[in-house]
């Protein structure tokens, strides 16, 4: 399927569930793009994920419906229709901490979870955490089966607002609450992954069609916004901050930078109140920014540019 001209051991290889709200903005297709090309990564699945806090012109019941066409684009474009199950996830955050939105999304997580299997599984969650809270408050059994990646939550120690948090505060607690291991890349450090608009027409644009409609949608979507009066983005510069669940499975061990801390419980105004009797998680206080993005436009090149043009 890909051009590399090496292979990842079978020993090497993760299963990976991707969870993506993959309309809501523009860089969620990168990463899903990135997830897809690695060859570490086993990807059993897609789980769309609803953005209805911000639906735009979706519609509040229709955000995870708007992600799921998304998904099945950005397969078509990299010539993959077929290859992954894609999962619509619920429509809507939950409306308190004891009851599940069932969907197909949150029981393929569950399905995959209860799978025998050697290889860990990992859940890449780049958006709300309402499909991974409901899947646990269904089989709660799944919790030590499984780990989830999740980009969102404030800085620490005081957090406060974050895009992914405020569209669903009570899964975040759930998960937060639940046994399951959990790695968290908050705001500051997953907006490391900056790129500039200029950047992605030099190393993106060119790849193919997957290429010009990831660099095109990214423009469109930053005029989008300007219209709107939105103080971000700033005009040229864009973050690809989802590409932060990859960048935790790839680097090296000796350049991993976390703390290990009581998991908080998260308030209405999305304030962490630390001393809760929970279990440890990973908060991230570094990533490889270098090695990730490089990783990203180097399997674009390689598998969708053309490969004898200069500089490549």
């Amino acid at each position: 399927m890909w051009k590399y001209e090496y292979t990842v051991p079978e020993n090497k290889k993760i299963r990976l569930i991707v969870h993506t709200d993959c309309k809501n903005e523009a860089d969620d297709q990168f990463a899903l793009a990135h997830h897809l090309m690695t060859p570490r990564f086993d990807v059993k699945g897609i789980v769309a994920g609803h953005f209805c806090k911000n639906p735009q012109d979706y519609g509040k019941e229709e955000t995870a419906k708007a992600s799921y066409d998304e998904v099945l684009k950005i397969l078509k474009l990299m010539e993959l229709e077929g290859r992954y199950p894609v999962w619509t996830g619920a429509e809507a955050g939950m409306e308190d901490e004891q009851t599940p939105m069932d969907s197909d999304g949150a029981r393929f997580i569950i399905e995959e979870a209860m799978k025998e299997d050697t290889r860990p599984l990992y859940i890449a969650c780049q958006g709300a955490l309402t499909d991974v809270a409901s899947a646990l408050l269904i089989r709660p059994e799944i919790a030590e089966k499984m780990t989830v990646i999740w980009i969102g939550g404030g800085d620490y120690p005081k957090g406060g607002f974050e895009f992914n948090l405020v569209m669903d505060i009570h899964a975040a607690n759930v998960v937060f609450c639940s046994k399951v291991p959990l790695w968290q890349i908050p705001i500051s450090l997953y907006k490391n992954l900056a790129v500039s608009l200029a950047e992605l027409q030099l190393k993106v644009r060119p790849c193919g069609k997957i290429g010009e409609y990831l660099f095109r949608q990214m423009v469109m979507y930053n005029e989008k916004a300007s219209g709107l009066g939105w103080v971000w983005p700033h005009g040229e510069i864009w973050g690809l901050g989802d590409q932060g669940t990859i960048a935790v499975l790839m680097e090296e061990l000796e350049k991993v930078s976390y703390d290990l801390i009581a998991a908080p419980r998260i308030l209405e105004d999305m304030t962490y109140l630390h001393g809760q009797d929970n279990r440890e998680i990973r908060v991230y206080q570094s990533l490889d920014v270098r090695l990730t993005l490089e990783d990203f436009f180097a399997k674009l090149a390689i598998n969708f540019g053309n490969n004898n043009r200069p500089g490549f």
